[in-house]
């Protein structure tokens, strides 16, 4: 007389159910990932500027190459915060530290781009609007 357990266990039967957990997913990375919610901010504050500064299909490129390194590198350092929380626990491990920190590293890496990408946009518009 016991429940069912309800959650699932086995391959996803239809496409849609993969896009509910992959929304599900997202969903979890916006209400639990604080630095996920400021890539989310960053990325719409550029898109306002891109709008502003009207720029050219190119630089639409790039700056979407952009957001999407930072946020899909953000995704892994979460999946891997995750899966070494799974495993160690609350105790402390040198392999656990390390694969965070590279995790952190590589998100920190796709936000320098970012950077590098949004200062070759929009340093120039902003020189030329000054002048």
């Amino acid at each position: 007389m016991g429940l069912k357990d309800k959650r699932q266990v086995e391959k996803n039967k239809s496409f849609f159910q993969s896009v509910r957990h992959a929304i599900a997913g997202i969903c979890r990375l916006i209400l639990e990932e604080r630095n996920f919610r400021f890539d989310l901010i960053i990325s719409a504050v550029v898109l306002i500027l891109g709008f502003i500064f009207k720029i050219n299909l190119n630089d639409w490129l790039w700056l979407f190459a952009a957001f999407f390194a930072v946020i899909g590198s953000e995704v892994l350092n979460t999946i891997v915060e995750n899966v070494v929380d799974l495993i160690v626990g609350p105790h402390y491990n040198d392999l656990a530290k390390r694969a965070k920190d590279i995790g952190a590293g590589g998100v920190l890496l796709s936000a320098l781009f970012a950077t590098i990408i949004g200062c070759l946009i929009f340093i120039p518009r902003i020189v030329s609007l000054i002048k």
